[in-house]
């Protein structure tokens, strides 16, 4: 795999019944699983709650990264890098102090990401850039999975793009993820990659991560 192109299906429209089995579809091929935790609060839709999520996060073989679409999330999300997830997504939205939880995270040994809404500026949080390792721009509005990419939010993936400067900051982008877009998402600097419908629609998935990759990989 590509040292600096990640993809990560989301399971979030997976058949649920057979979770296992559709995670071990994409297991050798994808680089995270990325866990949409929703709590009809924050945005109008519910997933996971804490036991259910740290039961897929502790028996699955690929590294998680949990995307905590929640209100009031600064305990939770330090609970989440407890829980075993290798990376931790927290929106800036939702949070109270930034700078702490973001330090709580990176404490029990997960990475440490911050996410913005579409309507969310970067420019507001370039000062906590020091402290976090990846930037998830949202290219849907957060709470539903297949929705239609939002090309605007390319202008916005190249200012965060310079503002990381040299920072070893992976950069992600989350929503509408395709074939179609994700070369678009790639030349704006983009190299983290959040896949669902595009991967666990396809008849197999793994050859779709794939695919995934090999469009972004001359790139």
């Amino acid at each position: 795999m590509l040292n600096d192109i990640r993809i990560t299906p989301s399971i979030l429209n997976v058949d649920r019944e057979n979770l296992s089995s559709e995670i071990a579809r994409i297991a050798s091929v994808s680089d995270y699983i990325h866990l949409d935790v929703m709590d009809n609060i924050f945005v109008p839709n519910f997933t996971f709650d804490f036991d259910a999520a740290t039961k897929i996060i502790g028996e699955t073989s690929i590294p998680v990264d949990s995307h905590l679409m929640v209100a009031d999330v600064d305990q939770i999300a330090i609970n989440y890098a407890q829980s075993g997830s290798a990376s931790v997504t927290f929106h800036v939205e939702a949070c109270s102090d930034i700078r702490a939880t973001a330090a709580g995270i990176r404490k029990h040994g997960a990475r440490a990401s911050i996410a913005l809404k579409p309507a969310t500026e970067i420019e507001f949080y370039e000062e906590f850039l020091d402290e976090i390792d990846m930037v998830l721009i949202m290219t849907v509005e957060p709470g539903f999975g297949g929705q239609k990419f939002m090309v605007e939010m390319m202008d916005k993936v190249r200012r965060t793009k310079r503002l990381m400067g040299t920072r070893p900051i992976w950069l992600q982008v989350d929503g509408g993820v395709s074939l179609e877009t994700i070369e678009i998402a790639r030349e704006a600097g983009a190299d983290t990659f959040v896949a669902g419908s595009a991967v666990f629609n396809a008849d197999d998935p793994a050859a779709m991560v794939n695919q995934l990759r090999d469009r972004i990989s001359h790139q």
